[in-house]
């Protein structure tokens, strides 16, 4: 049930035994029931420097996770589509500073809620329209449903939004449908996670023509040879598919979750940019081995290396970090000393969190606990895979900072 392995470790400047720590650690998380089984990969200057399996990816079916193990990567979607989005910034097609109103008129003429009940909302007029930038920073004020912390987001549920949108809406509809709602703040003005990178989606499609599954795979997941990222399974690869689990909520152990797990079996309606993907270690590795050498891999460059530079750098107004800027309801990691780049979390100070990280590590994840992180200043790639929801459960990636740091000796 678990494989491991460290070749190039030392070479790299890792203590062997001390990542081998690693494996210890998260499988007593399987030994104990709090998750099904996981994989992760820890690379260095583009090299594999540990790679381990433990436990079952189906713990029903009794099969373990493998290499080719497929998992749901939800929000670990939106740093691809925000790279399929800055590949048209660099042809031109827009800037980042352009109102979306432009291509999407639903968000032209913007509300944002003041005060009331989801019953009765005030709301007055948007002083700043959305921006393209907005949309990449969560700074647009949009929300999710699943928030559950504000009366916007209570309204999004209202309109059929939470964690999964209504039945047959595609990303056309469903982006009329959050511009007919209240932003939860001014735009530019503070930070909610939120349906953004969904809206980013749809702009994608009207600028480019092409839908977002069309464009992504034409412009970003083919030349990346990210052959296993799809939208859905089926035929041979549903045995690969890892099942989804839920933390029982008195014993913390992880239970199957059909209802949402099944999902993942056909084409969904609305092609989510902001977490509809499902992908392999193996080609989520080559995404961030792109994005480590600077927009290129294997001879196939996606974006250039400036752009990426400024993709992993903090755009929230004033410097300012996410525990300053944050409107709540995200508790996977600490929000202290933490930017938001274009598609990223981005590390500008580690103390006030209390990070190993360096400074400039830009990372995100996924609400099923997965999770990848970039230091370019260590060239250290870091990934995560399991499938239990939420994220929250566990301190799954505060912890796999410290054994990973912890084992770099140089």
């Amino acid at each position: 049930m678990s494989t491991t392995r460290s070749i190039n470790a030392a070479r790299l400047g890792f203590d062997p035994a001390r990542l081998a720590r690693i494996d210890e650690h998260f499988g007593r998380y399987v030994d104990d029931g709090r998750l099904p089984g996981w994989q992760l990969v820890v690379t260095r200057r583009g090299e594999i420097a540990h790679a381990s399996t433990y436990g079952l990816r189906d713990r029903e079916a009794g099969t373990p996770v493998a290499d080719d193990t497929l998992w749901r990567i939800y929000s670990m979607t939106k740093p691809i589509t925000s790279v399929a989005a800055m590949i048209l910034w660099e042809e031109g097609h827009f800037e980042l500073t352009d109102e979306i109103g432009r291509w999407l008129p639903e968000f032209a003429d913007m509300r944002v809620y003041s005060k009331g009940s989801t019953l009765k909302p005030y709301t007055v007029p948007a002083i700043e329209p959305i921006r393209v930038w907005h949309l990449l920073t969560h700074t647009a004020g949009l929300t999710y449903g699943w928030m559950q912390t504000s009366v916007v987001d209570g309204l999004y549920r209202a309109a059929g939004y939470d964690l999964y949108p209504p039945a047959d809406v595609d990303l056309a509809e469903a982006s009329r449908s959050f511009g007919a709602l209240p932003l939860l703040f001014q735009p530019g003005t503070a930070w909610g996670y939120s349906v953004a990178t969904d809206v980013l989606g749809r702009l994608i499609e009207v600028v480019s023509g092409q839908s977002l599954d069309t464009f992504l795979a034409e412009r970003v997941l083919r030349p990346l040879g990210m052959d296993d990222t799809r939208w859905y399974v089926d035929g041979a690869d549903t045995a690969r598919l890892a099942a989804l689990y839920v933390a029982d909520p008195a014993t913390g152990r992880a239970v199957r979750h059909d209802a949402l797990g099944d999902l993942a079996y056909e084409k969904p309606a609305l092609l989510s940019g902001g977490g509809g993907l499902i992908s392999s270690a193996a080609d989520y590795h080559r995404f961030t081995q792109a994005l480590l050498r600077g927009g290129e891999l294997d001879g196939a460059r996606v974006l250039a290396p400036r752009t990426v530079r400024l993709m992993a750098r903090n755009h929230l107004p004033g410097g300012q970090d996410l525990g300053t800027l944050s409107t709540g309801g995200f508790a996977e990691t600490t929000l202290d000393g933490v930017g938001f780049g274009l598609g990223f979390a981005v590390v500008d100070d580690p103390i006030p969190g209390r990070l190993a990280s360096s400074v400039g590590e830009y990372y995100w994840g996924g609400v099923a606990s997965t999770a990848f992180w970039i230091d370019p200043a260590e060239e250290i790639t870091a990934l995560f895979f399991t499938q239990l929801m939420p994220s929250s459960t566990w301190p799954i990636r505060p912890q796999l900072r410290q054994l990973v740091y912890s084992a770099l000796l140089d």
